[in-house]
């Protein structure tokens, strides 16, 4: 019984889905910033995995349906572009070059530091990714010949660390407007930053929003001059 029920495609689903609802309620109920359900949903999963010793190709055969979906998903983000079309006319070019900037800083600080420590292909591959979300992050580690499960994770972890220190650092540095606020944030942390920002401010959420959608454009175009 316990057999059949790993080994059906259901149950790699089902529990990434449980998982995932355990770390959306822990962030609700707690609003702190480590409760991440990405960060949560993947802790989850490997102490099930380990604790009952369950094999990942099992787990594969479930959450693989998931992982189809991420390309429609990458491409509803360009739906958040569109929305903010006005805003983002209004401050084309600050946003532009703020993002350019941005991303060009991450994916050098990437290649520098993986080169200076040694770090193989695969692995710098996975960690190029690291400031863009999830969904744009993982196909572009993939088609790099990247490790999936590392650029998630390097995904949270920058997420939740530029959320973290994100008004701290605006203050250090006397980051008194909310355009470059928000710009600043969603080039760095994404989508978790975007949440934070948008805590700020409406003015710095938005343009949080949108830089996240552009740094992700630009990463997916740098990365083409990069192979594994």
């Amino acid at each position: 019984m316990l057999e059949a029920m790993l080994s059906s495609p259901f149950f790699g689903l089902g529990l990434t889905c449980a998982a995932w609802c355990v770390g959306v309620f822990l962030q609700k109920k707690t609003g702190f910033l480590l409760c991440n359900p990405m960060l949560i949903a993947t802790i989850v999963v490997v102490a099930v995995l380990a604790v009952f010793r369950i094999p990942y190709a099992d787990y594969l055969q479930g959450s693989s349906m998931l992982t189809l979906m991420l390309s429609p998903v990458t491409a509803v983000l360009a739906l958040n572009v569109y929305n903010q079309r006005r805003l983002l006319g209004e401050y084309f070019l600050p946003v532009i070059v703020g993002c350019l900037v941005g991303t060009l800083t991450s994916v050098g600080s990437v290649l520098l530091l993986c080169k200076l420590m040694a770090v193989n292909a695969s692995m710098t591959s996975a960690l190029l990714p690291k400031s863009v979300t999830t969904a744009i992050a993982i196909a572009i580690s993939e088609n790099l010949g990247g490790i999936p499960g590392v650029t998630a994770a390097a995904v949270v972890i920058a997420g939740v660390v530029g959320a973290i220190f994100a008004p701290t650092f605006a203050k250090l540095f006397r980051i008194t407007d909310p355009v470059a606020e928000g710009v600043a944030i969603g080039a760095c942390s994404h989508a978790v930053g975007t949440s934070k920002a948008l805590e700020i401010g409406p003015l710095q959420g938005a343009m949080s929003s949108i830089a996240l959608c552009v740094c992700g454009i630009i990463t997916s175009i740098l990365a083409m001059f990069f192979t594994a």
